[in-house]
């Protein structure tokens, strides 16, 4: 009777280059490190664009995404926000036109307002030389 021995699964590609980095702790760790930077400022980035028009939403899925590839905490952050993500649309879909009609000029508002107060109406302005008062933001930038 002969015994055979399991090995240990050879990886291929990316789970290849990651044992090997999982290997060095010096390099893993800035791996580590340069995978929470970009997954930050990407993230950040989304939660910044989710009041406009566009994918802020999904800027945000893929920060998470970007941090859950190293970090536990951001795979339950994801699946968490995902499901409140799901309950939220079902919700406001069960609403009918009159909450899509209110929604959309809420975020209208929002929109407008933000960019008054960025300054980017006074800075328009400017460039087509209308020099209005109220184009200005409020903040003395």
């Amino acid at each position: 009777m002969s015994v055979e021995l399991e090995s240990e699964p050879t990886h291929t590609g990316w789970r290849a280059f990651r044992a090997r980095l999982g290997a060095r702790p010096t390099l893993n760790l800035a791996y580590r490190i340069g995978v929470a930077v970009v997954g930050v400022a990407v993230l950040g980035l989304g939660i910044l664009a989710i009041p406009y028009p566009g994918p802020g939403w999904a800027i945000v899925f893929a920060g998470l995404g970007i941090l859950a590839t190293e970090f536990a905490w951001a795979r339950q952050v994801l699946g968490w926000l995902r499901d409140k993500y799901r309950q939220g649309i079902a919700w406001y879909s069960a609403r009918g036109p009159a909450m899509r009609v209110f929604a959309a000029m809420a975020t209208f508002a929002l929109v407008l307002a933000t960019l008054w107060v960025l300054g980017t109406f006074g800075l328009v302005g400017g460039w087509i030389g209308v020099e209005w008062q109220w184009l200005r933001s409020p903040l003395k930038w």
